[in-house]
């Protein structure tokens, strides 16, 4: 299926992808571009914002009176550790990050997790992080998922893209539509489309999500020469103090 018709599908026409991650490069085929965005159905989980800091992207509650239970909700969404740029729908950013910054791998830490411990649900953790540190990027991408046999433990996926077309993305979301319980994202991550400028692209996206479910959309862009970061951020609610 083309990066166009994965779109359609999975997000367009899908009024409940959950949580989703893309990565890749955009048109010049000089910058790399990470995408996340959070949906909610629960006032808890529509409750929210993302604020950037320098690199760092987070969630926060919009309106912190109303914050109820901030365990799955609230957390570091993107960071960066040298030539490493990350990316997840929870706090397993954090694990990573500490992972690499003690000379530990990507995939060490996701061994150390489980999937989210929301029954039914069991919503999956999708992680990405770019490398930069040789001549071509390269792009890993994790998904931690309840056992189809015994939902309490887990089973985690790997996959690896490198030489990424430009104008091109591969998406993980933790759903694969609406459901009693969520039915989790099945297969490898699949290709989407980056094209034109990186408002452009922003406005794309949070413009097919599900007007109702939508709360929050950032893109970081990576300057591949320089290795600098931006982050643009689209949020349905307004930060109350």
């Amino acid at each position: 299926m083309s990066a166009e018709n994965n779109f359609c599908q999975r997000i367009q026409k899908c009024p409940y992808p959950g949580r989703g991650l893309v990565m890749g490069v955009l048109e010049d085929g000089k910058t790399l571009a990470q995408l996340y965005w959070i949906m909610g159905r629960s006032s808890n989980s529509r409750n929210r914002i993302f604020s950037a800091k320098g690199a760092m992207l987070e969630t926060e509650a919009a309106d912190p009176a109303l914050l109820e239970d901030p365990s799955l909700v609230i957390y570091e969404a993107m960071l960066e550790w040298g030539d490493s740029y990350l990316v997840s729908n929870g706090d397993q950013t954090r694990t990573v990050y500490q992972s690499l910054a003690a000379g530990h791998s990507f995939e060490s830490a996701l061994c150390s997790r489980d999937r989210e411990p929301d029954a039914p649900n069991y919503t999956p953790r999708i992680t990405g992080c770019i490398d930069t540190k040789n001549s071509e990027p390269f792009f890993r991408f994790a998904i931690i998922k309840a056992n189809s046999s015994d939902p309490k433990l887990s089973d985690r996926n790997f996959f690896y893209k490198e030489k990424i077309a430009p104008g091109t993305g591969f998406l993980l979301t933790t759903y694969e539509g609406d459901g009693n319980p969520l039915p989790s994202f099945q297969g490898e991550p699949v290709a989407t489309p980056l094209m034109g400028h990186h408002e452009t692209i922003l406005t794309h996206y949070w413009d097919a999500l599900d007007t109702d479910n939508k709360v929050s959309l950032a893109l970081k862009t990576i300057d591949l020469a320089s290795g600098v970061s931006s982050i643009s951020i689209k949020n349905k609610n307004i930060k109350k103090n």
